[in-house]
């Protein structure tokens, strides 16, 4: 051993000086390199203490219990052929369908299983029961969780980790965002720290607790996937997408960073069976806290708003407009006197940024608007005809209306593959458009974009049709593409044709 040790040093001090581990003599044999394929990306990442964020701030981890009543079909066994009515005063009664009758019979099911009612069947109110997760942000029993927890429930139970269950009471809950906030009759609660969902990156770990499945103050863990994801449905909300396991019951519960602050609500999965497949969504905590605050203060969210349909911004609009790159939020519609018609808002504008932040995906406008108040000014910045222009909007209540996300999907014939008509004076009165081009066959390049017949091309690359002359002109000066603005079926939306 001592040997070993001696030789050891011999073969330290030769390589000194020789100049191999630093020393005198560096110019006389050089260093050795490490292959560049060889070398580190980036430095070693410590894990998260997952437990010691559990142990602190899993107590402000609460399992929510909610009793309600749904209607149900029943079958009536007396012969009776009344069925019950619903809100609507319309009769519940339904026949089911010849497929899913032989399937009820094969089976032996009733022909009321599962909520589908069948004949002889009637509607009733049966009791309903579930589970969902929530947090506690004040020592006085203040709670944030889903709206879609406690919607519809007569009976709300709170129950803590130290087993001490309360009855709550729901203070507000607002759908457009899904966020509810509940009351307890409780104090010197422990709360969770609130952090800040901006501050999040991409591939940061990120913790969630709730009761998957009923199963309380479970943890799981992943990282943060994406942020500012678009959800069909829910606009107003830019939620934060990660990998973190997330099943029925986790609803409502906190999503937390590496230390320990809460920095969004978890709501929902992206799944083709109903349970986790590795896709999650989390309510950003700043939105959750606005809704909160605007609760408590009034017991209702007032949402503001813009008045416009906008859809999603791809290359071949870009190339249509003239667009340096593929980014912001087309128009599609400007509602009648709404603040955006106000503010001098049109149809093919390009919204690319408000209060000077910028609007990368569609999804971001309803998600920004929907954070500030009813008569708010803001200032939009806008690609119009090719060049920027800026506005000034004051922002109106949403009331139960919000903006839609128009999807895109897609005149003589020509580039275009449209044959086209001058609109009837009759149809002018029935479409509420003062000028437009009736589509009678299409083929081609409009073919492929999804342009059909009957459509109304209303303007092409932001202009006004009034002629089959003046399409034949825009489009013989367009670069790759054009972007029509077409109607149909009382909606509008901009569809890109590539022509190029």
């Amino acid at each position: 051993m001592s040997t070993l040790k001696l030789k050891s040093k011999k073969l330290v001090a030769a390589l000194m000086t020789t100049g191999v581990l630093g020393g005198v003599g560096v110019a006389a044999v050089p260093l050795l390199q490490t292959p560049a394929y060889a070398q580190p990306v980036a430095a070693a990442v410590t894990l998260p203490n997952f437990s010691a964020i559990t142990a602190q701030y899993g107590p402000a981890v609460v399992n929510i219990s909610v009793n309600g009543t749904r209607k149900m079909s029943m079958h009536s066994d007396d012969g009776d052929d009344d069925a019950d009515e619903d809100e609507s005063g319309a009769s519940a009664q339904r026949e089911l369908p010849p497929g899913m009758q032989e399937f009820f019979r094969r089976f032996g099911l009733p022909p009321g299983a599962f909520g589908i009612p069948g004949p002889g069947s009637r509607m009733q109110r049966m009791p309903v029961r579930g589970q969902g997760s929530g947090f506690i942000v004040s020592p006085d029993g203040l709670i944030l969780t889903n709206a879609h927890v406690v919607r519809g429930a007569d009976e709300v139970v709170v129950k803590l980790t130290d087993r001490r269950e309360f009855k709550a009471k729901v203070l507000g809950q607002d759908g457009k965002t899904d966020v509810a906030v509940l009351k307890i009759d409780a104090h010197n609660l422990p709360t969770v720290p609130l952090g800040d969902s901006g501050a999040l990156t991409v591939g940061e770990w990120v913790l969630a607790i709730g009761s998957p499945f009923g199963f309380e103050n479970s943890v799981t863990a992943g990282v943060v996937s994406a942020k500012g994801r678009s959800l069909p449905d829910e606009g107003m909300v830019p939620f934060i997408q990660t990998d973190v396991a997330v099943n029925p019951g986790n609803s409502g519960g906190p999503l937390l960073n590496a230390r320990g602050q809460v920095v969004g609500i978890n709501a929902q999965i992206y799944s083709r069976t109903g349970g986790y497949q590795g896709v999650s969504f989390a309510i950003p905590i700043e939105l959750a806290l606005h809704v909160k605050d605007e609760i408590v203060a009034h017991g209702k969210v007032d949402h503001a708003k813009l008045g416009v349909a906008v859809q999603e911004v791809n290359q071949a609009f870009a190339d249509s407009f003239k667009l340096p790159r593929p980014e912001g939020a087309l128009v599609s519609v400007v509602e009648p006197d709404s603040p955006a018609e106000r503010a001098g808002l049109k149809s093919g504008d390009v919204i690319q940024r408000v209060n000077g932040r910028p609007i990368v995906a569609s999804g971001d406008l309803p998600a920004l608007i929907g954070m500030a108040k009813p008569g708010e000014h803001v200032t939009i910045e806008v690609w119009r005809q090719g060049k920027a222009a800026q506005l000034t909007a004051q922002l109106g209540s949403a009331s139960g209306k919000t903006a839609r996300m128009a999807s895109a999907g897609g005149t003589s014939k020509g580039k275009l593959g449209l044959a086209m008509r001058p609109l009837q004076p009759q149809e002018k009165q029935q479409t509420r458009i003062a000028s437009g081009l009736v589509v009678e066959q299409v083929s081609g390049a409009a073919a492929r974009a999804g342009v059909q017949p009957g459509d109304v091309v209303v303007s092409i690359n932001g202009q006004p049709v009034q002629g089959v002359d003046q399409v034949r002109d825009i489009v013989a000066k367009a670069g790759k593409s054009v972007a029509l603005l077409i109607q149909r079926d009382g909606q509008q939306l901009f569809v890109p044709v590539r022509i190029g």
